[in-house]
């Protein structure tokens, strides 16, 4: 399958520091990753590397076939969709559900004198209808619960289909049934044929959505283990990652982990 992200010896640093350690790593069109750590392990780090908003240290990033220092970011970003908390707090919170999804077209947060056409808003409300946000359509961003704001910045994030999905921990904060709702529309979204590549960055086994292929276990910036989940989501991995002896249970493809009595 055609690679859509490659990590190449990638180092990132900051006062001396190694953030990211000679990490290499490769992710296909068709697989479904989900990156686990610690605090600081690294992986905000390594999803601002894969939607061009941080540059390596060393090493080479390839993104889309596009090798970052190489390319035009501004023509590659409309290709990635990209959701995290830091976005949720640069949507105007007066602005309409409908508009933060549409203005994905222009890749702006925030409506201005940008001139949509109707297939722009008739795709707004299939993506809003197929993340059950529709009937939200007329309420303000600032309006809506923590479940609700982070469902609709990954319908903003797949509104131009992109060829590369990213998601900064979207079950975050949320309460047991706001998670299992986000996790169960995930799941579908990562199960379908025409899903693009993902990788979802999360600090608990419990919020990896069934359909997710592949997972990388970092710590301290470098890369524990890596591979599909049912050969590398271990105890004894999560032990070296997290440093704390780990029992894992997995039932019809979701798991759980708590410390080791």
């Amino acid at each position: 399958m055609p690679q859509v992200l490659e990590f190449s010896d990638v180092v990132v640093r900051r006062n001396a520091r190694e953030i990211v350690s000679h990490l290499d790593w490769s992710v296909d069109d068709d697989q479904r990753w989900v990156v686990l750590g610690p605090n600081g392990a690294g992986k905000t780090t390594l999803l601002q590397l894969a939607d061009t908003l941080l540059h390596p240290s060393s090493g080479t990033v390839t993104i889309l076939g596009e090798q970052l220092g190489r390319t035009d970011v501004f023509e590659l970003r409309p290709r990635i969709g990209f959701a995290s908390s830091a976005m949720a707090r640069r949507i105007p919170p007066e602005e309409s559900v409908l508009d933060v999804v549409l203005t994905a077209a222009f890749s702006v947060l925030g409506r201005w004198r940008e001139d949509y056409e109707d297939i722009d808003e008739r795709r707004a409300l299939r993506v809003l209808a197929e993340w059950k946000l529709d009937h939200l359509a007329d309420r303000t961003f600032g309006t809506l619960s923590d479940g609700e704001q982070k469902r609709v910045q990954i319908a903003r994030a797949v509104m131009t289909d992109p060829e590369l999905l990213l998601l900064d921990e979207p079950t975050a904060s949320l309460d047991l049934g706001a998670r299992e709702e986000l996790l169960t529309l995930l799941s579908g979204y990562a199960l379908a044929p025409t899903t693009p590549a993902m990788v979802m960055v999360t600090h608990h086994v419990e919020e990896i959505p069934v359909g997710f292929t592949h997972v990388m276990l970092l710590r301290d910036g470098a890369v524990t283990a890596a591979g599909p989940i049912p050969e590398t989501l271990t105890s004894a991995n999560l032990e070296a990652t997290f440093g704390v002896p780990i029992v894992l249970t997995e039932d019809a493809g979701r798991y759980a982990a708590r410390a080791a009595s």
